[in-house]
């Protein structure tokens, strides 16, 4: 019998995870989204922080919008992605959710008129997001690769946030992707650098 490749077996992984997090119920997805953003807001690394890279959330994922409005009202920077040619991400410093339009895949997107490009990433926390995640910090995105290329020269501390049935003893994974430092579910939060 065939291996499947690489590509085949995330996808199909992938699919089971959106596949939870649809049937969801609305008020079970507050809960447990709520409960995901208070532990990343409520952690030394967060509050040690003063630039924090973060995302607009799809429907999908673990909702940001608290992170969003908790970034925004304090004395830290906010810088949220844009993406570029050849599935390039940049990340521009944003005061307010109106500096935002649609962009790429109708994602929510800084407009670059509006905002400064970030250059200094010292100090500086990522939130990656993700669709399913191991217990070595390795994840499935959406696949189109944006965030491990923007990490594999980048040095900033990386933490993700996950519902638990979605995490994995361990994912497929290829040459370039690339692991986050911490991941926080609803239960517990894992320093997957401790593994390493």
């Amino acid at each position: 019998m065939p291996l499947k490749n690489l590509k085949q077996v995330k996808n199909e992984i992938r699919s089971v995870a959106k596949k939870y997090r649809t049937k969801l119920s609305p008020e079970q997805k507050e809960k447990l989204d709520l409960i995901l953003q208070e532990n990343f807001i409520n952690s030394d690394f967060f509050k040690k922080s003063k630039l924090i890279l973060a995302f607009v959330s799809k429907d999908v994922e673990v909702s940001t919008r608290l992170i969003l409005e908790e970034v925004l009202n304090s004395d830290k920077a906010l810088a949220l992605p844009k993406c570029g040619k050849n599935n390039t991400m940049y990340f521009y410093i944003v005061k307010s959710l109106d500096d935002l339009s649609e962009g790429a895949y109708g994602l929510l997107e800084p407009e670059p008129e509006k905002c400064s490009a970030v250059s200094d990433f010292e100090n500086c926390l990522c939130l990656v997001p993700g669709l399913a995640f191991d217990r070595e910090g390795y994840r499935l995105g959406f696949g189109k690769g944006y965030y491990d290329r923007f990490l594999l020269d980048s040095k900033v501390l990386t933490v993700s946030l996950c519902y638990t049935k979605c995490v994995y003893d361990r994912l497929p994974r290829g040459f370039y992707d690339r692991p986050v430092d911490i991941l926080i579910t609803e239960k517990y939060t894992l320093d997957t650098r401790l593994n390493k």
